[in-house]
């Protein structure tokens, strides 16, 4: 009795099914929503307060508000929200299998373990850029609608607007994938999401940058790293320069080197680790 070789899985049905996976995933619905409503809350309501506060300012902040108003576009109470949504999303995507066993029938049907990770990197990469631009597009829509009404908004042409818009975007996708890798190595739901808000959010803030070397590690944290580019009056008016300043070129560099290293990481991790 002869018996018939099953083709080997094209990776666009890989992406079709890790695409699956992640949509059928009831949790990932509540973590969108609730994600979403909190970060554009926290913005709106930055921007709400400064419309309502603004006739109490004094000269030095109505002379630059025009960084201020780009502050409320996207605070950085928003993207710490966003930053513990997406990682948590992103250890899901892992950890999940791992939990449920169905990581097992995953490489049973489709051995090749590189290109499965390969897929997930990918679906995941996509569906949080998209995620993180339509919260920075809502967030500066809304937030700059609200400051429009004492002629404050500031209109998406201005330098610098776009920047914080998709820095803030993609600081989505990179932290998802670094909670992935996370969970890769770790294969456990509550450790990771611990450590992941600790590399990410915790860690940073105890790193001085009295020092040369140590603001160099400081500024190589993506949040850090966010935090430069997204700070368009860096440097300007009365606005404090630090010892050790960071780059806007240098905060584009860490978003892709924290999330090329940590899709490596995934991929090999899984590859050459026991289910």
């Amino acid at each position: 009795m002869t018996t018939l070789a099953l083709p080997a899985a094209r990776f666009s049905d890989l992406l079709a099914a890790e695409w699956i996976k992640l949509r059928s995933l009831r949790s990932t619905y509540w973590a969108f929503g609730s994600g979403a409503l909190a970060v554009i809350g926290f913005n709106t309501n930055a921007a709400r307060a400064d419309h309502v506060n603004y006739p109490h300012y004094g000269g030095p902040i109505r002379d630059d508000f025009v960084y201020w108003a780009l502050r409320d576009a996207f605070t950085q109470g928003s993207a710490m929200i966003l930053v513990l949504v997406c990682a948590s999303i992103g250890a899901i995507t892992i950890v999940g299998e791992y939990a449920t066993g169905l990581v097992r029938t995953t490489f049973t049907a489709v051995p090749d373990r590189r290109a499965v990770m390969a897929a997930k990197v990918v679906v995941l990469t996509a569906v949080m850029t998209v995620f993180g631009a339509l919260l920075a597009a809502a967030s500066y829509a809304s937030s700059q609608a609200i400051l429009d009404g004492r002629g404050l908004g500031v209109p998406i042409s201005h330098p610098g607007a776009w920047r914080v818009v998709v820095a803030s975007a993609l600081l989505a996708p990179v932290c998802a994938l670094v909670g992935m890798g996370l969970g890769a190595v770790i294969r456990h739901s509550a450790t990771t999401m611990v450590l992941t808000t600790f590399v990410l959010l915790l860690l940073p803030s105890f790193v001085t940058d009295r020092y040369h070397w140590t603001a160099s590690v400081r500024h190589a944290f993506p949040f850090n790293a966010w935090a430069r580019i997204v700070d368009v009056g860096y440097g300007k008016s009365h606005m404090l320069v630090p010892k050790y300043p960071a780059t806007v070129g240098g905060g584009w560099v860490v978003f892709a080197v924290w999330a090329a290293v940590a899709a490596v990481v995934a991929v090999v991790v899984v590859d050459r680790r026991d289910v």
